[in-house]
Order: structure tokens, then C-alpha cells, then sequence
């Protein structure tokens, strides 16, 4: 049961994430989200990066809070959030955005769709306007471009 809590929280977490980035950090906490769209930032680190620590904390807490019960239902639902920040970092942060220069000649399909969708994504440099707001699932257009497709 706490594997399937971890599963089905990681899943539900890609549209947690769509409307988050769509409504609150291209709407309520633009602010700290423009920085990344202009790339008016002068160091390594963005104004966005703050988004790590404001979604760690309720995970921190669920997964304390959980643990502190006896491992319950709490601390997988944290474990879940876990699981998705870290991929969210390792792909968007560390494959998009080449924090670190890794997987840039890659010609997986999937991993090629990501990238794309997110460039159309950053095509937009102001709040409005924006698309594709997901992260490990974008429009289906953008699989179709990859998948299908020989890859040489």
C-alpha cells in the first residue's frame, strides 16, 4: 500500500505541477518566476530557484509528521513529493538547462519531447501567453515529433 501512496502521489504531482506553474508562477508569484523566462539574473542562481525550498517545506513536513506516526500514509505522500522533486531536478534543471553539461546529444524521443515542449515553453518571455506548462507529460504534438521517427 505505501508503494502504491508514493506511485500515485509522483503521478498526481505532474498536474499539481501544471497548475502551479501556470497559475501561481505565471500568475500570483511571477515575480520570482521571471528571472528564469528573461534571464535577467546575474549569477548561477535564479530568483526561481526559490521554488525548490518553498515546495521542500510541506514535503519536510509530511514526511516528518509522517515518520513521527510510525511511517503512515503522511510520510509516502512526502516520499512521492520526494521522488518528483528530484526528478524534476535532474531533468528540467540538469538535462534543459544544462546546469551541468549532461545528456546533450541524446536521441531518446521522449527525453528529445521534453526539451522541445519546454523550449516552446520559453519561448514566451512574459506571464501571458505561455504554453506547455507540464513537465514529465507535454502535448501529445511533441511526442508525435520524436516517436515514429529513425532516429540516425
Amino acid at each position: 500500500m505505501n508503494v502504491l501512496i508514493t506511485v500515485a502521489t509522483f503521478v498526481l504531482m505532474e498536474g499539481a505541477t501544471w497548475l502551479i506553474h501556470k497559475y501561481i508562477m505565471h500568475g500570483l508569484l511571477w515575480s520570482l518566476h521571471k528571472d528564469h523566462h528573461d534571464h535577467s539574473h546575474t549569477s548561477d542562481l535564479e530568483r526561481n530557484d526559490l521554488f525548490f525550498a518553498i515546495f521542500a517545506i510541506p514535503t519536510v513536513v509530511l514526511m516528518y509528521l509522517g515518520s513521527a506516526r510510525g511511517f503512515n500514509y503522511l510520510f509516502f505522500i512526502g516520499l512521492g513529493i520526494l521522488c518528483y522533486g528530484l526528478a524534476y531536478f535532474f531533468v528540467h534543471d540538469l538535462f534543459i538547462h544544462q546546469r551541468l553539461k549532461i545528456l546533450r546529444n541524446t536521441s531518446n524521443p521522449y527525453l528529445l519531447a521534453i526539451r522541445r515542449a519546454h523550449k516552446q515553453h520559453h519561448r514566451h518571455t512574459g506571464k501571458e501567453k505561455g504554453e506547455c506548462f507540464g513537465f514529465l507529460w507535454v502535448p501529445v504534438k511533441y511526442f508525435r515529433l520524436y516517436f515514429g521517427k529513425k532516429n540516425t
